[in-house]
């Protein structure tokens, strides 16, 4: 999630690069095809171990086109590792859809420190932005600010949310197939986006009225 792929990224208006926060077009494709490719197999094949072969050999070159252009590896070394661990769970169990399992305990945890962070008053998104913003903490000395981060960290606890209650019931009844395409669509995508909104909506106020009158005038 945030900063494990990817760093927050400013465009020169001051705003967020969602293109590059999330790893640019290759780190989005990194992160989606593998798993993506994985149901797409075994919904063709109903095959399990051709459709882990598939996903982990796509990491494995991933990787390899990495190295020959000599870019940096962490986020493929990363999204390996992560399908090596989904691959796992799926073998073990022999069952399709346990290759989705990490991710839901990924989510899980990311929710329940989300959560916690706002509960004591320290939102972690306030940590995050504040840091990009040249903030540093003080904003938790001004209401506001710490109302506006609160609220900007319960929308990306909505993404872990939402990801949670409409694929932990596809997993427990089976909707394989399904389970593949909501974990695509619902990954990359709808983080960028709430990431998006939470960034918008923890603007200080005078950013906002500058973008508001920006708006007007174009």
């Amino acid at each position: 999630m945030i900063g494990a792929n990817s760093k927050i990224s400013q465009n020169a208006d001051g705003g967020i690069d969602l293109l590059s926060t999330v790893g640019g077009v290759r780190g989005i494709l990194e992160t989606v095809v593998p798993g993506f490719l994985f149901i797409m197999v075994f919904a063709l094949t109903s095959n399990l171990g051709w459709a882990l072969i598939t996903s982990i050999s796509l990491g494995v070159l991933f990787m390899v086109v990495r190295l020959a252009r000599r870019s940096s590896l962490i986020q493929s070394a990363s999204g390996l590792i992560g399908i090596l661990i989904c691959a796992f769970a799926a073998r073990h169990s022999g069952n399709a859809k346990d290759y989705y399992i990490p991710g839901f305990y990924t989510s899980g945890a990311y929710l329940l420190g989300l959560i916690i962070s706002v509960v004591i008053r320290w939102p972690l998104i306030g940590l995050l932005f504040g840091f990009i913003r040249n903030e540093g903490v003080e904003w938790r000395k001004k209401a506001d600010r710490l109302r506006r981060y609160q609220i900007a960290t319960w929308v990306v606890i909505g993404v872990f949310a939402a990801r949670l209650a409409v694929q932990l019931p596809m997993y427990y009844t089976d909707h394989v197939v399904a389970l593949g395409l909501a974990r695509a669509l619902m990954g990359v995508p709808l983080y960028a986006a709430g990431l998006w909104f939470a960034w918008l909506l923890s603007k200080p106020a005078a950013d906002a009225t500058t973008s508001v009158q920006e708006s007007t005038e174009s």
